[in-house]
């Protein structure tokens, strides 16, 4: 691994968890001394508890590791020397041809280990959202501790308003829109139903009213559940986005770049722009069919559009967290990486950067293989 501090991963290890990186180091040297991190473990096995999960856009020469042909995957990574992590990491994607056999030989896990099973639901997902990533592992049995899950009471309550604010259309579709809240408030009831890990028994009238069979309305749910969080995320990211995108502009490295270096990085930084230009009114096209699906159930008498939606909601949460990923990375990195007191990046480091943008940003039939995490 070539020793850039930028892309090291003692600077990947000092960062917090986002949508693209679950930092177990991190947590295990927060919370590695309390019981709920003992007792309820995100893997039993004490070299994953400790590894760092990434959601990794594959370059062209990782591509065939894989038997079937996919863009982005679910990346461990191993420090070689836990005491200096400069040193490098080894690594391994779930799902690679020899993936059960090197988790074998390396672990001692056989494949029916619950560990490997925490592992295909993290690479069932399209990014690391600590909501949906607790939420899926939940409704596949996996209850690791809240310290495993940056969320905090505040974020986690103003999801819960968001969603209320948004299925209120549904409970006036309902009971009409003069119904009491005195008693019993119909809005928080569905709204934890919705967000509950059972919300596919709990809804199941609405299932049955849209005609959808058990199991294709229970994914639809979570996607369902899925896009209202995306949809509450991207509020927030959109404007801190534009400020990013403004520093990246504006950015002037530590030392004197070469000429080579000046035309890459002026060339980085528009592709950068035109690319979060693009992801961000791919993503806000992606939220319009969930809104209009839902204006045609609540709204429009449509419930077809609805059910269509739950239909196609897997594939569609897919492919809106994979960019929305990307946004929340950006924004997440370069908030780390330039805090008060950081040293403003060298050349290098900053090509770097900019390189790691421009692959998470990329579009599948062009992705560049000059981009390596931990390699």
């Amino acid at each position: 691994m070539t020793d850039r501090t930028i892309r090291s991963l003692a600077n990947l290890r000092g960062s917090a968890s986002t949508a693209r990186v679950l930092n177990l180091s991190r947590v295990h040297r927060e919370h590695g001394d309390t019981e709920a991190w003992r007792d309820q473990p995100m893997f039993r096995n004490p070299m994953l508890n400790r590894s760092m999960i990434v959601k990794h856009r594959l370059r062209r020469d990782e591509i065939d590791r894989f038997r079937f042909r996919r863009y982005v995957a679910t990346k461990i990574i191993l420090p070689i020397d836990a005491g200096d992590l400069r040193a490098g990491g080894r690594y391994l994607f779930v799902g690679e041809a020899g993936f059960e056999t090197t988790m074998a030989q390396a672990f001692g896990l056989q494949p029916d280990h619950p560990d490997i099973q925490t592992l295909r639901i993290m690479d069932g997902l399209p990014g690391l959202d600590p909501f949906l990533l607790r939420e899926q592992l939940r409704r596949n049995g996996v209850t690791p501790a809240p310290c495993y899950f940056n969320l905090s009471e505040a974020d986690l309550g103003a999801m819960i308003a968001f969603v209320a604010e948004e299925i209120a259309p549904l409970v006036d579709l309902s009971l009409g829109p003069d119904w009491d809240l005195t008693a019993d408030n119909p809005v928080a009831r569905l709204t934890d139903k919705i967000l509950s890990s059972s919300a596919g028994e709990d809804l199941s009238a609405l299932g049955l009213t849209l005609r959808l069979a058990p199991e294709e309305y229970e994914e639809g749910v979570f996607c369902w559940k899925g896009f209202l969080y995306y949809k509450w995320v991207l509020r927030d990211v959109v404007g801190e986005i534009g400020d990013v995108m403004e520093a990246v502009r504006v950015i002037k490295p530590r030392g004197r770049p070469t000429t080579q270096q000046y035309i890459t990085l002026a060339r980085s930084r528009e592709t950068i722009r035109r690319r979060i230009i693009d992801t961000c009114d791919t993503t806000a096209n992606m939220l319009r069919v969930y809104d209009d699906a839902f204006r045609g159930l609540t709204q429009e008498g449509r419930p077809t559009a609805f059910r269509d939606f739950l239909r196609d909601a897997p594939h569609l949460f897919a492919k809106l967290g994979e960019r929305l990923g990307a946004i929340q990375h950006i924004v997440s990195f370069w908030k780390y990486r330039t805090a008060p007191g950081k040293p403003v990046p060298t050349p290098d480091e900053l090509l770097d950067m900019l390189a790691d943008f421009e692959v998470s940003l990329t579009g599948r039939d062009d992705a560049p293989g000059s981009f390596s995490l931990a390699a």
